[in-house]
């Protein structure tokens, strides 16, 4: 185990890499596109604070397509119920055995909502069930420091969706790596703006974004 700050490990780790492609999982039930400009940020973020190399733009991969074994990290998001067709099960089956990872987040952030309770039923029927994420674990030392676990978004601040703070995300582990990571926090809402905006903010709130990134590609 080296002693090199998180931060220096993953520059060095991330100096082979192809560059990273942002990719959105395009599902057939459901709204998958309700972040259109959440990529464009977290792209923005990578280019700001890593020396990984990044395409500049993301790219959309229908989930019933084997393309999706080329992208380490896959984002999934949305309102509505979500049922995987027997195609997208056994793709997404099969992506997460090969070591892909895949971020799920609600952007209902509603514990009683139709997204929520769909999807995890979905998630458990092909990769196992969710159980929550130390706030310890290395994902939120990755790059950036998150001392208490993932950071709380203005959307539960405000007391929308289901008018809780959760102050763990939950994940599926293969292997002793997180396989699936689920969020009821609603980044989607939280990181879809133009990333030109960040300099209205006093803390860029895309900066979690970064860690997912760096421990898809380096654990």
């Amino acid at each position: 185990m080296s002693d090199l700050p998180a931060s220096e490990i993953a520059a060095s780790d991330m100096r082979a890499i192809e560059p990273f492609v942002f990719a959105t999982a395009q599902y057939e039930s459901g709204d998958w596109d309700s972040a259109p400009m959440l990529p464009a940020n977290v792209i923005d973020s990578i280019a700001r604070y890593t020396s990984l190399p990044v395409r500049p733009q993301g790219v959309t991969v229908p989930l019933s397509s084997e393309a999706v074994f080329a992208y380490p990290l896959l984002f999934l998001t949305g309102h509505l119920p979500v049922r995987f067709t027997t195609r997208e099960a056994d793709v997404l089956r099969k992506y997460l055995v090969r070591g892909g990872l895949l971020f799920v987040d609600d952007h209902n952030h509603d514990v009683d909502g139709a997204f929520h309770k769909t999807v995890r039923e979905e998630i458990r029927r092909v990769a196992g069930p969710l159980a929550p994420l130390p706030n310890t674990h290395e994902l939120y030392r990755s790059f950036f420091v998150f001392e208490n676990g993932p950071p709380t978004t203005s959307h539960e601040m405000n007391g929308w969706g289901d008018n809780l703070v959760h102050e763990q995300l939950d994940a599926v582990l293969r292997n002793g790596r997180i396989s699936v990571l689920y969020s009821s926090k609603d980044y989607s809402s939280e990181w879809s703006f133009h990333p030109d905006n960040k300099r209205f903010l006093s803390v860029d709130n895309t900066k979690f974004a970064v860690n997912l990134v760096v421990y898809a590609l380096t654990r």
